[in-house]
């Protein structure tokens, strides 16, 4: 494929500090079985990247805004565009040495996200997007959604959040009803991993709440792009900023979000 000039930004600062996080994540495993110490390296490991990605990004287009997990918000001159970024999604798979992570980037343009980076360095699985361009992995092959009909065929993938979330009920209500309906349940840890195989084909659909936007926002167009269909749990077009996500191709996309939305 052949990138536009933003997006070979966009991957380039993905690149470089997914090479900070491969170093940082090799130690990880060799660090003392303790709650402060990894815990404690793996948020100066995160910090470290997103100042990496900040630095890049801003370099390339110094007048766009951000809006990053750790950092927060930038405020841009341009008025139009703004980084949105994870530059670690996927915390606790890192601090527990399991190689699904990601370095997530999407653009966001006059509201709209027209592109979008999601790196697994230690896979070295590059997951790209642009508006119109399709999804795409390593620049090589052009992906899309699967073509599954049925949810008993389905693979699916879901989030569950840390314990003592306002959310629990909820999704243990939603695991119970939709575990005997489809082929199987899946829980990677990181929900920019989960929307990029599922462009891929690797899972058939996928249904989540409780997002940040930096959550949300690379995945979003790598679905859609991938002819991929999302939507909140109440069927309104997926959203960067509604923090619920229900996905798949068209018909399990309806067939899902018709089994999640009695559950309350």
């Amino acid at each position: 494929m052949a990138r536009s000039a933003l997006l070979n930004v966009m991957v380039n600062a993905a690149i470089k500090a997914g090479k900070s996080l491969t170093k940082d994540f090799a130690e990880v495993e060799n660090l003392q079985v303790s709650r402060k110490g990894p815990a404690d390296f793996v948020s100066k490991a995160d910090l470290r990247a997103e100042q990496i990605v900040f630095t890049e990004l801003q370099k390339a287009r110094p007048t766009y805004a951000f809006l990053m997990e750790e950092g927060g918000e930038v405020a841009g001159t341009d008025g139009q565009h703004r980084w949105i970024v994870d530059p670690l999604d996927g915390t606790t798979n890192f601090l527990h040495s399991i190689p699904l992570f990601a370095v997530a980037i999407a653009l966001e343009r006059a509201n709209e996200i027209v592109a979008s980076v999601i790196y697994n360095p230690v896979l070295d699985e590059l997951y790209t997007a642009e508006k119109g361009g399709g999804t795409w992995l390593n620049d090589r092959r052009r992906l899309r959604v699967a073509g599954r009909r049925t949810l008993s065929d389905a693979v699916v993938s879901t989030g569950v959040k840390t314990q003592g979330t306002a959310n629990d009920g909820l999704q243990l209500r939603q695991l119970a009803h939709i575990n005997p309906a489809v082929a199987g349940i899946r829980r990677s840890g990181s929900i920019s991993m989960d929307m990029a195989w599922l462009a891929a084909g690797r899972f058939d659909a996928l249904w989540e709440a409780g997002l940040a936007p930096w959550d949300v926002a690379p995945g979003l167009l790598a679905v859609k792009e991938a002819g991929g269909f999302v939507s909140d749990f109440s069927g309104a077009s997926g959203s960067v900023w509604n923090g619920q996500i229900v996905a798949g191709n068209e018909t399990l996309q309806a067939a899902l979000l018709k089994e999640l939305r009695p559950i309350n």
